[in-house]
């Protein structure tokens, strides 16, 4: 199993300070992420577009024939 070099050699702070790190990243990383992908509205408005053309067509389909 591949181990990172030098981390077992560290102090127990510095140890803390690199996974404290990482959790920052992590928690940054995916707050930003939720950020940007909350901020566009493109899948709501897709799916309003779809049930609009839906409902368009649904009503064709119940409308007596002309013959």
């Amino acid at each position: 199993m591949a181990r990172i070099l030098g981390y077992r050699s560290l102090p127990p702070k510095a140890k803390n300070l690199v996974v404290g790190g990482l959790i920052a990243f992590v928690f940054g990383a995916y707050f930003y992420t939720m950020r940007v992908v909350g901020g566009t509205n493109e899948l709501q408005v897709a799916i309003d577009k779809f049930e609009v053309d839906k409902n368009k067509n649904a009503g064709d389909a119940n409308m007596p024939s002309k013959v």
